[in-house]
């Protein structure tokens, strides 16, 4: 029976490991990621077309005018944004599909998709945060004290997400993400095809049966 697909969009400040849960989640279980366009440089060891796909700045505000993103936000001096076609076929395929995005995308992609369900990833501590984005060694402290910046303004969005996830233990992180994923399966609008092929066979019994 064809199904809807889930569309789940995961945001959270820099540093708090919503890209490790993302890629947890893809090893265990059959989502599909979509993969973003950012005019910001390669990190080590990013690949195009994997990580992202890096364009100049030019190219990206030509998809904006084309209408081709779902959602586009400027983070850091960087645009980001998600291509809308691959997203809407792999929706309509029932795929479940992650948008691994900033919270203004999130909330351009809530306006297009009120069904989607958004998650907010946390650390467990300030401290921690500050710990893990100095250990990756992306950023010098000039660049991490703009993060942080941008973290306290991030922190106005979350009540407008659907759930928050503490990512202290990356197993439990994941998990949680999934079981909350699963869950949107017994709402209504994911089950419109199973109810409508009930309401119909229903509707044959009673004539077969003159009920």
């Amino acid at each position: 029976m064809k199904k809807t697909g889930v569309l789940t969009v995961m945001s959270g400040f820099s540093g708090a490991g919503k890209g490790t849960i993302v890629k947890a989640l893809l090893e265990q279980y059959e989502y599909f990621l979509s993969i973003s366009y950012t005019t910001r440089a390669p990190r080590e060891g990013e690949v195009d077309g994997r990580d992202y796909f890096f364009v100049s700045r030019e190219e990206f505000e030509k998809m904006i005018r084309n209408n081709e993103m779902i959602e586009w936000a400027e983070y850091a001096g960087n645009y980001y944004g998600t291509p809308k076609k691959a997203v809407e076929d792999w929706l309509a395929e029932g795929k479940d599909v992650i948008l691994e995005i900033e919270v203004q995308g999130g909330m351009q992609v809530k306006a297009l998709f009120p069904n989607a369900v958004l998650l907010f990833v946390v650390p467990p501590s300030a401290d921690e945060l500050l710990h893990r984005l100095r250990t990756r060694g992306t950023e010098n402290e000039t660049q991490i004290g703009l993060r942080f910046e941008q973290t306290v303004r991030e922190t106005r969005y979350i009540n407008d997400y659907d759930f928050v996830v503490l990512n202290d233990k990356l197993d439990k992180a994941v998990a949680t993400v999934h079981g909350i994923i699963e869950s949107q399966r017994t709402r209504p609008i994911y089950q419109k095809d199973m109810i409508r092929e009930l309401s119909l066979d229903l509707s044959r019994l009673i004539q077969e049966s003159n009920l």
